[in-house]
């Protein structure tokens, strides 16, 4: 059956009279019976399920009004005024929005702060009687996962999981569709899908995607297409006929829940309705069915682990144990070493990080969250989170935006009782260990025993086959003749009886030993002919990593041996990659750090570089400069995400003020005045807040006079503070004549600043229309423009 969501409520809003500036939700309590019919005017083109007028009804959204004492109120009136519209048969979704901050790091707001902003709404409309809880138009995959979390402990009702992708079908935070469907089918989403932002032309591929990677249902609301600006009216260009017959091709794609976002009108639910609704399930194309193989993610990338699938390398270098430097940094708070470790893996090959902060008398959980915090920004390889510690465990899972693998969970009833449900709260993978209350078994039937009992308790607790990765269980060769041989044996069995990935810690084999890294390549070829699909071991060894090449090979993975040719003909990159990078002076060492977001790193070596006698200017060019370049090109050909971005700009910023700390003299002079602002009527300043950090941590003086602001302010402070650049922001539709109502007042009033605007709405041609000077569509661009202006202007 297909289902018929509405369309837009902000629009319709807008026609019966809604104020600019004022609160939509407060309606719900003030004006009821508008509420209920636009409600009615969709129930009557077809909509089988409406949203409650309740997107920005969250106590963070409320608080811009003065409201955040009636989250309970409004969002009960709102599903009051909903259920009276309402038939036999029409259902009710709780609409839930962003809160428009970001989480901890990539902005200030804490997981749990999130998660608490959105149980208390998600409880408010569960118990006012909706039937179902839309999470829509999330952007960021942490918060969605904060919002599912929350709307898991808070309802049992179904719950609808949409977030909204960009042009190049990644969210603003570089979340792709597969990435972000595996995260959420892990962890409990009923339905998954797609809203807002884009028109169903470009939502269509991302809903392929989408369906080719999950058996949950998908929903799908789009635009009316791109809006443009007409007349200084604001105008979706995609009429009710074109969104029908887009409907059937979203439906062929595989959507089974289709309305409408901003522009949709009753008048395109109709056609929606007309277009789909009584199509047969059995007329459509099928779909291919999901792979269900075990999947881990980070922020924005999947890695695949399992037979038909290439080997995967766990680095194990950030373990302390055994390493006192490594341990005695993470006991003294210091994360540098583990980052240089995080960042020289990946480079080295490897594609999990395995990170173990089991340091003897420190707080764990707290370590164990730093940890990952900072490495989901610095790389972009899925974890593997490595402790005993349940509390460690736990904070790590909450911390990770992404699918993590738990290493590990043994037969042993307290590990068990108090780490399977954690893999299922938060959708992490787990490695299982053969280690039962008696101990190692010593044979591989005996281990395969174990696995199945884990199993077991693990489908018990609620994990699915796509949740397991297999330990096969090394012991040390020189006290076990048959350590190897069992290894191997249990290998095999895995793969007969279970199927399941596997994976070992090589590295075990040979302790002890001289030469541990032959045995070490030697086991390794050996256990990949068994069935080994994810050895975790030190990818910086060149040996282990001519192995892994010739494996593959050997193994059928490397089909005419392509990649082993590139990586080991005479032109060979294998010694450089295997190797950590090497500046060759202290101002490639400053680029480097910037690049790779090495922000406590970089003081110290700015501060080296200044007693060397290096130039405050020659650093900045040399090393600051050149570094942020690299960095937003690579952003501009998506090869790193605003993670990364961020991450490399407080460095930048770090070494700025280094410079600046020790040579007040040659102070760094600011790049220019920039008023940044989200424009009248509109309180959505998530965007216009990253644009504000990346142009302050690329040396702009930036004045940020927030959100809902109106021309005449803008201009006041323009003047006031001689701006060089004025930089505008909105998110809303029914907000965007507000940008060239502040330009008009801005050359009107003889300011002289240059304009640069932009929005998740926005368009270039909206920006020319408007009259602004220039149009950034992300934050990277938004400092390319500011610096090339200032540049042109000092000439």
């Amino acid at each position: 059956m297909i289902y018929i969501f509405d369309g837009a409520m902000g629009t319709m809003l807008q026609n019966a009279g809604l104020p600019p500036g004022y609160c939509p939700e407060l309606w719900n309590q003030e004006q009821p019976a508008v509420i209920t019919a636009i409600h009615k005017s969709y129930i009557d083109s077809g909509s089988d399920i409406i949203e409650t007028n309740t997107f920005g009804a969250n106590r963070i959204k409320l608080t811009h009004y003065g409201l955040e004492e009636k989250v309970a109120l409004l969002n009960t009136a709102a599903v009051q005024a909903a259920r009276a519209a309402c038939g036999p048969d029409t259902k009710i979704a709780g609409s839930v929005g962003p809160t428009g901050k970001l989480i901890v790091p990539l902005g200030d707001l804490s997981f749990d702060d999130a998660y608490n902003v959105f149980f208390e709404q998600i409880s408010a409309l569960d118990q006012a009687g909706v039937d179902m809880i839309l999470i829509e138009t999330i952007i960021d995959i942490q918060e969605m996962r904060a919002a599912l979390l929350a709307a898991k402990a808070a309802s049992k009702k179904p719950v609808i999981c949409q977030m909204s992708f960009g042009a190049d079908e990644r969210t603003v935070t570089g979340t792709d569709p597969i990435t972000a469907t595996i995260i959420l089918e892990a962890m409990g989403a009923d339905i998954i899908g797609v809203n807002c932002s884009l028109g169903p032309a470009q939502l269509l591929p991302i809903v392929e995607k989408i369906a080719q990677t999950t058996n949950c249902p998908i929903s799908v609301q789009a635009n009316a297409g791109m809006p443009s600006l007409i007349n200084k009216q604001t105008v979706f260009p995609m009429q009710p006929e074109e969104m029908g017959l887009w409907a059937k091709k979203l439906v062929a794609a595989g959507a089974r829940y289709v309305g409408g976002c901003c522009g949709t009108t009753p008048q395109h639910i109709k056609s929606i309705y007309q277009a789909v609704k009584h199509l047969a399930l059995s007329d459509l194309p099928t779909v291919q069915s999901a792979k269900k193989s075990t999947a881990l993610t980070s922020r924005s990338k999947t890695i695949y682990l399992g037979a038909g699938h290439p080997t995967v390398i766990i680095g194990e270098r950030i373990n302390p144990t055994g390493r006192k430097q490594l341990a005695a940094d993470i006991a003294a708070g210091q994360f540098i070493s583990v980052k240089k470790e995080a960042l020289s893996q990946v480079r080295a090959g490897a594609h999990l990080l395995d990170v173990n902060m089991g340091v003897p008398g420190i707080d764990q959980a707290k370590a164990m969250q730093y940890a990952i915090q900072e490495l989901s920004m610095l790389v972009d390889v899925p974890l593997v989170i490595d402790t005993t510690d349940v509390n460690a465990l736990e904070a790590g899972l909450k911390a990770y935006p992404g699918r993590a693998l738990i290493n590990s969970v043994s037969a042993e009833p307290e590990r068990l009782k108090s780490f399977l449900p954690l893999a299922k709260k938060y959708g992490a993978a787990i490695l299982c260990l053969p280690i039962s209350p008696a101990g190692v078994p010593k044979t591989a039937q005996d281990r395969l025993v174990v696995i199945q009992e884990i199993i077991h308790k693990a489908f018990e607790t609620g994990l699915k086959p796509g949740d397991f990765v297999l330990d096969a269980l090394i012991l040390t060769a020189a006290a076990d003749a048959r350590a190897g041989l069992e290894a191997l044996a249990t290998l095999k069995l895995y793969r007969q009886h279970l199927g399941y990935p596997t994976t070992m810690g090589l590295s075990n084999i040979s302790f002890g030993l001289p030469r541990r890294d032959i045995i070490n390549a030697t086991f390794c070829a050996m256990a990949l002919d068994a069935g080994l699909d994810a050895p975790i071991l030190n990818p910086y060894d060149p040996l282990m990593q001519q192995t892994l090449a010739a494996s593959a090979l050997l193994l059928g993975d490397d089909p005419s041996g392509r990649s082993y040719s590139v990586n080991y003909a005479p032109t060979s990159q294998s010694e450089e990659r295997a190797a950590p990078l090497t500046p060759k002076n202290i101002i490639e060492q400053i680029h480097l750090a910037i690049v790779s977001g090495e922000k406590e790193a970089v003081v110290p070596l700015v501060e080296q570089a200044l007693r060397e006698g290096h130039k405050s200017i020659d650093i900045s060019e040399q090393a600051l400069t050149t570094a942020m370049n690299k960095v937003g090109i690579a952003f501009g050909n998506g090869q790193c995400f605003l993670p990364q971005v961020l991450l490399a700009a407080e460095s930048m910023r770090a070494a700025f003020l280094t410079i600046k700390k020790e040579l007040p003299a040659h102070a760094t002079t600011s790049l220019g005045t920039i008023i940044l602002a989200t424009v009248k009527g509109d309180i959505h300043d998530l965007g216009k807040n990253i644009v504000a950090a990346l142009l302050e941590n690329n040396g702009f003086t930036v004045i940020d006079l927030g959100k809902d602001i109106s021309p005449e302010k803008i201009v006041e402070k323009a003047l006031e503070h001689k701006a060089d650049i004025v930089g505008l922001c909105a998110l809303m539709t029914t907000t965007m004549p507000q940008i060239d109502h502040t330009i008009a007042a801005l050359k009107a009033a003889g300011c002289s600043a240059q304009t640069i605007v932009g929005g998740a709405v926005l368009t270039q041609e909206y920006a020319n229309q408007a009259n602004a000077d220039s149009y950034a569509a992300n934050g990277v661009d938004a400092v390319t423009i500011a610096k090339g202006f200032m540049a042109d202007k000092a000439h």
